[in-house]
């Protein structure tokens, strides 16, 4: 045991003070935040402002469609030609039909091909205007309508819960993230278990390693030692990115948080305003509701679990990673062992996928249960809260969790003690198979 100490903290010390590892734990973080903030003010971004001429022929829109920062409406009452709208400053035309009222169909011609935001933004104006349109012909009052017009809100409830509420898809995709996240650590951490082999193998280090340690001390030794350092790594980059993200969301895009703000300030008539407020507040998702979300989360349990799952899924894979380190000489050698090791960490983040959708799906159930693609759809369960309904579930699956990575840690030693000390040779699956077979 001493000597597997050693050896973590010989692994652990000698990364932190790597300097790729002190770069990289500053750099990511700025990397990442820098990133999503970057392509989140980018994606709201117009690269150029919008002429639009809309041919109104029965006159139903003309001066009605509401102007914005990069939208500017102007009306026409005839067809404009190819030729003539290529040569007009028009960078969009809208064709409003005689029959727009029955059909609902327009036309939008463009020089070119407008953002998502654009097609939108032109849609929502034609369909207010013609919604009230509709209204006055069908003599409705409009303020009775706003008063009838209710969007539907549904609210799950299990009925063996005795009234409360069930799933939720935000609480789904919650967990989502977390297994996510699982999935990109563990992968690029279980890596660094391969190429640490590899590295000490190539250099012959490992000979000398090898006369004062088993094999097996020194591959938990390397497992867990840079499990460490993926884990103190893992929560700078965690602290540091949402401190930077929260920073510049604050600093770039402070006007844009909530039209609702952004339209108080507009000068405008008291009518209007009030109309465009109620409008955005549709849009915006209430305070309240993200709070509520918040409280529906079992935040330690998630956050134990997430704990737990993450260091026995890096585990798991690191000592297959270890093993395939061991039975190759370079990294070039590895691609026929890769595909088999990082197979599941995929299916597990296409089920988890389908959990927010289908939480019931018996895949799901199955994905959660099974130990190489548990760690990440197993979250997604544990952020719903519905895995507490059956705990054996949950202890199942750890059970099995647990129970595997001392299973593929003790097949990897198998290997590792054989492959770490074999040189100018490719091993097949059937001589891994020999090698775990060998007694000693």
């Amino acid at each position: 045991m001493n000597k597997i100490l050693l050896i973590i903290r010989r692994e652990f010390i000698t990364r932190v003070r790597k300097p790729s590892f002190l770069i990289m734990t500053i750099l990511g973080p700025l990397l990442i935040a820098g990133t999503m903030v970057g392509l989140a003010y980018l994606g709201m971004q117009e690269s150029d402002d919008h002429l639009v001429l809309v041919v109104d022929k029965p006159h139903v829109v003309t001066g009605k469609l509401r102007d914005t920062e990069k939208l500017r409406f102007l009306y026409a009452y005839e067809d404009l030609s190819d030729s003539a709208f290529k040569a007009s400053p028009y960078t969009l035309m809208v064709d409003v039909n005689e029959a727009i009222l029955e059909t609902n169909t327009i036309q939008l011609y463009y020089k070119e091909l407008p953002s998502i935001n654009v097609q939108r933004t032109v849609q929502s104006e034609l369909e207010r205007v013609l919604e009230r349109e509709k209204l006055r012909v069908n003599h409705v009052d409009p303020d009775t309508y706003a008063r009838i017009r209710t969007a539907l809100n549904v609210q799950l409830f299990d009925i063996d819960k005795g009234g409360e509420r069930s799933y939720e898809q935000a609480l789904a995709i919650v967990g989502f993230g977390f297994g996510y996240i699982m999935f990109f650590f563990v992968f690029m951490y279980a890596v660094q278990v391969m190429r640490g082999v590899l590295e000490e193998k190539s250099n012959r280090i490992v000979e000398v390693l090898i006369s004062s340690v088993r094999p097996f001390q020194l591959m938990m030794g390397k497992i867990v030692g840079i499990a460490l350092v993926g884990l103190a790594q893992f929560v700078i980059w965690i602290v540091l990115t949402v401190v930077l993200m929260t920073g510049g969301t604050a600093l770039l895009m402070k006007d844009r948080l909530d039209p609702r703000q952004v339209l108080a300030e507009q000068p405008m008539t008291g009518e209007l305003q009030a109309e465009l407020m109620k409008e955005a507040g549709t849009n915006v998702p209430d305070r309240n509701e993200v709070l509520e979300v918040v409280d529906r989360i079992n935040v330690p349990f998630v956050l134990a679990m997430f704990a737990f799952y993450f260091m026995a899924g890096y585990l798991l894979y690191s000592s297959l990673f270890a093993a395939v380190g061991s039975a190759v000489e370079n990294e070039t050698d590895t691609q026929q062992f890769m595909l088999p090791v990082t197979l599941p960490l995929i299916v597990a983040i296409i089920i988890a996928q389908m959990a927010i959708t289908n939480p019931g799906s018996p895949l799901v159930f199955w994905g959660s249960i099974i130990p190489f693609t548990s760690p990440v759809v197993m979250m997604v369960r544990v952020a719903m809260g519905g895995v507490l309904e059956s705990p054996w579930q949950l202890v199942l699956s750890m059970v099995l969790l647990a129970g595997t990575f001392v299973l593929t840690t003790w097949v990897a030693a198998r290997i590792y003690r054989t492959g770490i000390l074999m040189y100018g040779k490719k091993p097949t699956w059937r001589e891994l198979g020999r090698w775990m077979m060998y007694k000693g």
